[in-house]
């Protein structure tokens, strides 16, 4: 008797299943567990059957796809996006090609604070429909699963809202989304000579995020000299764990503060940035379950010369992802495809590693590698064509959109990049 599957895809050149039992480090990040001329079934949302081409005669499907020859992969998990926020701020790029100092910028009411502002104005409604806009962009991209952070609140009201928006956008938008409280990503002009009662104001605000499961992760900002301390971050850091949320840190992308050390001695999920992270953090992130998460399009937009340290990185055997960091200062994209390229070209890292970067290794960077980045029976079929020939030619042919088709629990949600508006959302958890 025939397996019955509601979409089959056949006459697929290369899978990348990506199959993996954990986050890969070291030289497992060379493993793509490939397979060609391969065939996938899709059951009900999940993942029913794979095979080779001689496979697909003993099933029968409702709808077949013909992937002519192409490549096909699991949706892409971004695992560090700002999506939330009011605004932009592009008439800063011209002040930064003058070489205008940032926190010249920042007192003349620009930088964070200036998204801060805009996004206290916008209305939750307004702040939705942007980021479904952007959501939509990354889905084009190939993105099935991000994390989406607040931060650009720094008030109580404010902070609350960005996440109510993402838990609306987590049941509403094809993408999964994993929810990040990111309260203290900068100090409020109010508590400039208190920060501290910034801090203990932000993790009064735990307990009822908690209540209304409003976020996942809570996040710190430590990357540069003049925000956070260490010693602040810590205490902030343990207090959240004990109520229950895991915990991430903006690490050490300006100076070697020791927040790299920090994410590893605490047990955080990811330590994210990390372009400054010392010698000594980089061995303690080895020896810990800790995710280094990589943001070279953060780094390049900038216009620094050093990106983070990759190579040593994956040589001594830290788990690595890859993320867009889009935001609206310092990484206003949602092409995670272009974060490909730079990998590769900044950061010497192989087309392997890359592909493991963004799927294996960024889903378990916000607790999703049961779930999502890997191609297996029984789990959830995210997927998408590419119309590429094989999986080294995305970071190779860089600056477009590869994406043929993505597919979000078993349906058709985007194709040649435009997006399906009839998908039925009910099933979503």
């Amino acid at each position: 008797m025939k397996q019955y599957v509601d979409l089959l895809l056949v006459n697929i050149g290369q899978l990348l299943t990506m199959e993996a039992v954990g986050p890969k480090a070291g030289k497992d990040m060379q493993d793509v567990s490939m397979l060609e001329d391969a065939v996938v079934g899709i059951a009900n949302g999940k993942i029913a059957f794979i095979g080779k081409k001689k496979d697909a005669a003993e099933i029968q499907a409702g709808e077949v796809i013909d992937c002519q020859g192409k490549l096909v992969s699991p949706g892409l998990v971004d695992p560090h996006t700002h999506v939330v926020f009011g605004g932009s701020r592009e008439h800063e790029m011209a002040l930064k090609q003058q070489g205008v100092p940032y926190l010249d910028i920042l007192k003349q009411g620009g930088g964070i604070l200036s998204t801060v502002e805009q996004t206290r104005e916008a209305t939750e409604d307004h702040l939705y429909e942007k980021a479904r806009f952007h959501l939509d962009r990354m889905l084009s991209y190939g993105v099935t699963t991000a994390e989406v952070k607040s931060g650009y609140g720094l008030d109580v009201d404010t902070e609350f809202k960005q996440l109510k928006v993402a838990q609306r956008l987590q049941q509403d938008h094809p993408i999964d989304l994993v929810s990040t409280f990111l309260g203290a990503h900068a100090i409020p002009n109010e508590y400039k000579e208190d920060p501290q009662a910034f801090l203990d104001e932000m993790i009064g605000m735990l307990d009822l995020i908690k209540i209304e499961e409003l976020a996942e992760f809570v996040c710190i900002f430590l990357l540069e000299t003049g925000v956070f301390t260490v010693e602040q971050s810590r205490e902030y850091l343990i207090k959240a764990s004990e109520k229950g949320f895991g915990l991430k840190i903006h690490a050490d992308e300006i100076d070697p503060l020791g927040g790299t050390e920090l994410a590893a001695d605490l047990g955080a999920v990811s330590a994210d940035h990390l372009v400054g992270a010392s010698d000594q953090g980089i061995k303690k992130l080895a020896n810990s379950g800790t995710i280094a998460v990589l943001l070279p399009g953060t780094t390049f937009y900038l216009g620094k010369e050093t990106f983070a340290r990759a190579r040593k990185m994956i040589d001594e055997g830290v788990r690595v992802a890859l993320a867009t960091d889009f935001n609206p200062g310092s990484c206003p994209t949602e092409n995670i495809q272009l974060i490909m390229t730079f990998a590769a070209l900044k950061l010497n890292m192989s087309p392997e590693e890359i592909w493991n970067a963004m799927t294996v290794n960024a889903a378990y960077a916000i607790g999703r590698g049961e779930k999502a980045g890997q191609v297996v029976v029984g789990r959830q079929a995210d997927l998408v064509i590419w119309d590429a020939p094989n999986y080294q030619y995305l970071p190779y042919h860089y600056g477009v959109n590869h994406v043929n088709t993505v597919i979000k629990k078993g349906q058709i949600v985007s194709k040649r990049r435009k997006i399906i508006d009839t998908i039925t959302l009910s099933t979503k958890s």
